[in-house]
């Protein structure tokens, strides 16, 4: 009747500002009782189902799934796949869409869902399979697209098991993907590991000319090999004209140094990049240092430090850490056209 269908429509609508709302229980008796009308059962079930799982009640969410099910069934379907997999079933999720993953024929909410189940189940290679049909129907947007590649294809290339595989897929990925500065430090830090650190470094030197990224210049200082040191420490050492602020240039230069047979260097480098900024890693490679120079008690003390920094603490380095007078240090300031700042100035407004 009229009145039923008008009765329904006014649930209905109650119910998804209640769902908007927070107000998940309401929600959701609200929502069940606008599904009496058959033309409103679709989006009533579906979002009263949402609201069950907002609402913690996962058994409840998947028997009004059911009854979903019966009217929507892909909607269906996907909804239950996310449920499971933020409910840590994340292996049902994926075989539960694999079906009609493998047939090509998930709208593009069941290709997102494939994706993160098979990212959460660590299979990055059947994640892959989703990034094109989302990237066509550009269900996400760029930003969050970009996101979900750099995750996907990180992932992949972290796993890579050899270095034929890596190479296989640094190549496969676009030229923009392999400019993400994420992924070249996947990248590289794996083929590193795999003994390839000459190409990873040259990537990377490639990189920051371009765009200094200051992750980068760590992966560079983390992952040159000792016959490489020498050299990669003179290319690093020019960066210093343009970024002589950037603690983690500093703390790479530590690292070379250390690599190059260089102590006491190493320990200037590292604890200048302290006094810039404390962090977990300038303490930890410090500590490499002084464990290296047969300073063990020193070592304890600084890898202490990367502990406490790790933990939210920041420790900065003491008058004569590890044996270098902090005051000489100066921190010298840049604006954004490369020239030095007097201390004390302001950043010109522009």
């Amino acid at each position: 009747s009229r009145r039923r269908r008008r009765i329904s429509h006014e649930r209905l609508r109650d119910g998804l500002v209640a769902l908007n709302e927070g107000r998940n229980v309401e929600a959701h008796r609200t929502l069940q009782r606008a599904a009496q009308y058959s033309s409103l059962r679709s989006p009533a079930l579906l979002s009263a189902a949402e609201a069950a799982h907002r609402h913690g009640d996962t058994t409840r969410a998947l028997e009004t799934l059911d009854e979903a099910a019966q009217h929507a069934p892909e909607a269906a379907r996907i909804l239950r796949a996310r449920i499971l997999r933020e409910n840590g079933r994340a292996e049902e999720a994926l075989q539960l869409l694999s079906p009609a993953a493998e047939a090509g024929k998930l709208p593009p909410a069941g290709w997102h869902e494939y994706a993160l189940a098979a990212l959460a189940t660590g299979q990055p290679d059947k994640a892959r399979a989703a990034l094109e049909p989302l990237r066509k129907s550009d269900m996400l947007g760029a930003a969050a697209y970009a996101d979900l590649v750099t995750r996907v294809l990180g992932s992949a290339l972290r796993d890579a098991p050899d270095a034929t595989t890596l190479q296989d897929l640094w190549k496969r990925a676009t030229r923009q993907q392999r400019q993400m500065p994420a992924l070249l430090d996947a990248w590289a830090r794996r083929a590193a590991a795999l003994g390839n650190a000459h190409a990873a470094l040259d990537a990377i030197e490639d990189a920051v000319k371009r765009d200094w990224n200051p992750s980068l210049v760590a992966t560079y200082g983390e992952i040159a090999p000792p016959e490489e040191a020498a050299q990669r420490l003179h290319t690093a050492t020019r960066w210093q004209e343009t970024h002589p602020g950037e603690d983690a240039l500093f703390r790479a230069l530590g690292m070379l140094s250390m690599r190059a047979s260089d102590p006491r260097d190493a320990r200037e480098y590292l604890v200048h990049a302290l006094a810039i900024k404390p962090t977990a890693a300038g303490w930890a490679a410090l500590g490499d240092v002084q464990s290296a120079s047969g300073e063990p008690e020193d070592a304890t003390r600084c890898y202490a430090n990367a502990w406490k920094c790790a933990q939210g603490e920041e420790i900065a380095p003491g008058p004569q850490e590890a044996g270098i007078d902090t005051a000489h240090l100066t921190l010298e300031e840049r604006d954004e056209h490369g020239m030095p700042r007097l201390p004390g100035e302001q950043p010109t407004a522009r």
